[in-house]
């Protein structure tokens, strides 16, 4: 009977203690508190409904907002209360929180995340954290049809090809492809009434090519941005994609810092930049220059930026030598020129993006991966070891059915 009892006791405990951690869970959930390893990331329109039905946390994420509101940083940390908010904030689910391209509320989900995160950094940073998911690893043409791409590269040297003009035709072929880019040439096109000295409305512009590049499927929108070309009538047709003469070129190139301050001002420009270092910033002992091998990621980044005031596009119609570049330039850059320089080469000595451009271009089959050991990292001499940069490409994917980009793991981006 003794034993029994000890028993019962033993298994009443238990349950209680179940019980408890049960609880505790639950509040976790709800709060967002807690270590951050123990918490599932959420997206930040999610993280600020789960902050708000907190007492606590919708105090201090309402202290933080009138903080952030028209100070810079070093006034902001200089009001203990400001800081106290952050502090608390830094355990909540705002913390950890990120966003999906193209998701829907897209803008409040990124201006939530800039919220806390504008706080949490010291000073401005040259390359900056993406508020958005990590991409999973795929091939360079995952999902693809094989047919689409049999025709994004030309293979017989003794007859005309256009693989630009193609790439027009298949979108025409596509109900939505065919909508959405009828109406960005459209807009981006049309004369500014009342005989404005501007070219077109360009905010109508960046936006009609934004939702182009975000709901077009990348097997009909890659193909017009990145198709190969081996002749200039076919490289300026891929110029010519975004309709530069309006969503691109201007009368006056800025300076590229200042370029980038404006931005960064934006939530959706400033997220689409830092994502674009994420995943094409050039990576030292990888085979490709990409991060993890992750061609997609960059070519995706890439496509991100466009219809932002950071729209990049292709400087000239040379097939031989792809240079990228947004409209600025580094004259008058002062005591700031090596830091511009080093902004602007991210473009326009970008092997990573480079090596992805070709591969998409000559319709590589991602599953043979070039097993040729990655050169030793050359470090610039106007950068910190963390930023180290190749000066040359490692290689050139100008070889169908060449392709070092990573095998498909079944997950497109």
């Amino acid at each position: 009977v003794g034993f029994i009892m000890i028993c019962r006791n033993i298994f009443s405990v238990l349950f209680l203690l179940d019980e408890a951690v049960r609880c505790v869970g639950s509040s976790a959930a709800v709060s967002g508190s807690g270590a951050h390893g123990w918490r599932a990331p959420v997206d930040c329109v999610k993280a600020s409904d789960l902050c708000n039905v907190n007492h606590q946390c919708s105090s201090r994420y309402r202290i933080l907002r009138q903080c952030l509101a028209g100070r810079d940083r070093n006034t902001m940390l200089a009001n203990k209360e400001c800081q106290a908010a952050l502090e608390v904030l830094q355990e909540s689910p705002l913390y950890d929180c990120r966003c999906k391209r193209g998701m829907k509320k897209e803008l409040q989900c990124l201006q939530n995340y800039w919220s806390i995160h504008l706080g949490l950094t010291e000073g401005e940073e040259f390359y900056e954290t993406s508020p958005y998911e990590p991409p999973r690893l795929a091939s360079i043409i995952s999902g693809m049809d094989s047919t689409v791409m049999k025709g994004n590269h030309c293979s017989d040297t003794g007859k005309p090809c256009n693989p630009c003009l193609d790439a027009a035709k298949a979108c025409n072929l596509n109900d939505t492809c065919k909508k959405l880019r009828s109406m960005y040439i459209s807009v981006c096109t049309r004369v500014s009434p009342f005989q404005s000295p501007e070219p077109c409305n360009r905010k109508k512009c960046h936006k009609a090519l934004r939702q182009f590049f975000d709901r077009v499927q990348t097997e009909y929108s890659y193909r017009l941005l990145f198709c190969s070309c081996r002749d200039t009538a076919c490289a300026e047709r891929r110029r010519q994609t975004i309709v530069p003469s309006c969503a691109y070129e201007d009368k006056v190139k800025p300076n590229c810092l200042e370029l980038r301050t404006t931005c960064r001002n934006d939530p959706l420009c400033r997220s689409r930049l830092a994502d674009f270092h994420a995943n094409c910033r050039v990576t030292p002992h990888s085979i490709t220059s990409c991060p993890n091998d992750n061609c997609q990621a960059c070519l995706a980044s890439y496509a991100g930026l466009i219809g932002s005031d950071m729209t990049p596009n292709y400087v000239d119609a040379s097939y031989t030598d792809i240079t990228i570049s947004p409209w600025c330039t580094c004259r008058s850059s002062g005591n700031m020129e090596d830091e511009c320089e080093k902004f602007l080469k991210d473009f326009t000595e970008n092997t990573c993006l480079k090596n992805a451009i070709q591969a998409f271009g000559n319709g590589t089959d991602a599953n043979s991966i070039a097993r040729t050991p990655s050169l030793p990292a050359i470090p610039s001499v106007k950068t910190k070891a963390e930023t180290e940069r190749f000066t040359e490409p490692l290689v050139t994917l100008s070889t169908p059915g060449y392709n070092m980009c990573v095998s498909s793991t079944g997950a497109n981006l």
